[in-house]
């Protein structure tokens, strides 16, 4: 009898039937045809429970376990108790360590049809795509409805060229150590490279549990300060671009040199980043009347 490894994850008991040692007997299979062995990941899209496809809703409809993470990206416009009444199904929130150390829920997907939620789109985030190869690697089919993505999102509310976006970064709340503030490089240096490539940088800002979610401002003051210990600084004067709540029914896009942005009030979470490239002149008359960019910058391309 052929079976299913199933190692490193233990049987849960509240599945139908008790696997022993960690094997999945495919006969199981066999004698349930009605059991379709599938893990769905569905994003969610960018800020209400509106935001959802009818495909993924109908997804969640058949569902018998419905999961979500919110630490990655959150809908900022619901909550889980509006989205369990608009999706007709109760809706169990994962932490970090469920999705990314001990992920033992993924278990009731070798039984029963469980769905995954995510804001934005279900394959932007990493953690998502190795949870994806983990259920394979249980032999749990796997499928994908996509949702609105902050990716495709900027460029639509920026004007700036999607194809012109190099490699993204996101810049981490500073943290202590021995009595030192460390302030992470790595966000400073993705830029820098991308800008000698002239190609923009879409800069997400952390989302952490104890510190809360970071502004564009407090993004941008960490850009200058890394930017200030360098022998010829210049971010502080450079055109920067940040998106408030995108998705909402009013979103804020601002373009300004990054030491003004820094000043700028966009109002509540989810704030993006975006440092521009030289700029193709659409990406300027785009940003002067969609960003409110200094007319200025018109003079760049003339």
């Amino acid at each position: 009898m052929k079976t299913v490894s199933n190692t490193g994850f233990q049987a849960n008991k509240t599945t139908p039937g008790e696997y022993h040692n960690h094997l999945v007997p495919e006969i199981f299979i066999l004698l349930h045809p009605k059991i379709t062995l599938m893990l769905t990941f569905i994003g969610i899209g960018l800020y209400d429970k509106k935001d959802i496809s009818v495909k993924g809703l109908e997804a969640i409809r058949r569902a018998d376990h419905v999961y979500a993470e919110f630490y990655t990206s959150a809908l900022m416009g619901t909550t889980v108790k509006e989205m369990e009444a608009l999706y007709g199904r109760e809706i169990t929130v994962l932490d970090r360590e469920d999705v990314e150390q001990q992920p033992e829920w993924l278990q009731r997907a070798l039984t029963e049809k469980v769905v995954f939620l995510t804001g934005g789109d279900a394959m932007v985030s990493t953690t998502h795509v190795d949870l994806r190869m983990r259920a394979h690697e249980l032999g749990i089919k796997t499928s994908i409805i996509h949702g609105s993505s902050i990716l495709s999102a900027v460029p639509g509310l920026t004007g700036l060229q999607n194809y012109r976006f190099g490699k993204s970064t996101t810049i981490p709340h500073p943290y202590t150590h021995k009595d030192r503030t460390i302030i992470s490089h790595t966000p400073y240096d993705i830029i820098r490279s991308n800008l000698d490539s002239g190609m923009h940088t879409l800069v997400f800002l952390d989302i952490d549990p104890e510190k809360g979610y970071m502004t564009i401002n407090r993004g941008c003051e960490l850009l200058m300060e890394v930017d200030s210990q360098q022998s010829k600084p210049d971010l502080e004067h450079r055109l920067t671009v940040g998106v408030a709540r995108a998705g909402s029914p009013s979103p804020v896009v601002v373009a300004l040199p990054m030491v003004e942005l820094a000043d700028y009030d966009f109002g509540g979470p989810l704030h993006i980043l975006v440092v521009p490239a030289d700029l193709h002149f659409m990406e300027v008359e785009a940003l002067v009347k969609l960003a409110g960019a200094p007319e200025e910058i018109l003079d760049m391309v003339k």
